[in-house]
């Protein structure tokens, strides 16, 4: 802080070094801990953790806020991150030595709008692979990126905390976070659905199983056809 009252600026480097530091000491104590790492241009680079940021992004109530943790997550400010089921806790490096505490609340996703998306992937998705990596039909990205209406959240069903002194309820170590939800997406995809208290399972078990009774199907009905025809080549 200045003679004048007004904080002194602290270059990135210096902050990245200090986030870096706080993330050693915090390891001796806690070996699990899992720091968000950002290496390139882009925050989120696969689909679901680009869909998350996005999501966030394009509602009025976090559009105007959420850039505040841009520049904190790019600085490893965001020491350790822990996806749970219906919760996010994470530890964010703050001006002072102590990291802020932020939690995230999630809502569980509604079952009706779950079954929707369950029936949706009916002999849409070939494998878990294809699930996890985003390579499913368009109708079925619209569909879980629907606005109010899909797999994301609202910011109505997020409760957002924070141990820090600002009065806002996007302060940047939250804002922070949910970036960190996106980055950390990325490497593990499947920790959306646990979010979202949903079973993943439900998607590929439904789609490859009809996908398998429709093949039976067919097969049954190849061997009725080829059976008429012996019958046909007996008379």
């Amino acid at each position: 802080m200045s003679s004048w009252g007004y904080k002194e600026y602290v270059p990135a480097s210096v902050k990245k070094a200090r986030a870096a530091k706080s993330i050693e000491k915090l390891r001796k104590k806690n070996p699990n801990l899992a720091p968000i790492q950002i290496t390139g241009r882009k925050l989120a680079k696969t689909w679901w953790g680009i869909a998350w940021n996005e999501n966030l992004e394009r509602y009025a109530d976090y559009a105007n806020r959420i850039d505040r943790g841009r520049t904190y997550v790019r600085q490893g400010s965001v020491l350790d991150l822990q996806i749970e089921p219906g919760r996010v806790t994470a530890q964010v490096q703050g001006t002072r030595l102590t990291p802020y505490k932020v939690e995230l609340t999630i809502m569980p996703l509604k079952p009706t709008t779950w079954q929707k998306v369950v029936d949706a992937c009916t002999g849409s998705i070939n494998s878990l692979q294809d699930l996890i990596s985003g390579k499913f039909p368009k109708n079925l990205a619209e569909l879980f990126t629907a606005k109010g209406d899909g797999l994301f959240p609202t910011p109505k069903e997020i409760r957002l905390s924070c141990s820090c002194p600002d009065w806002a309820t996007m302060c940047k170590h939250v804002a922070a976070a949910l970036y960190g939800v996106g980055a950390r997406l990325d490497e593990d995809p499947t920790l959306f659905f646990r979010l979202r208290q949903v079973n993943m399972d439900d998607l590929i078990t439904n789609a490859l199983g009809q996908t398998t009774d429709t093949l039976l199907q067919r097969s049954q009905k190849k061997s009725r056809r080829a059976l008429d025809h012996a019958d046909l080549s007996g008379l």
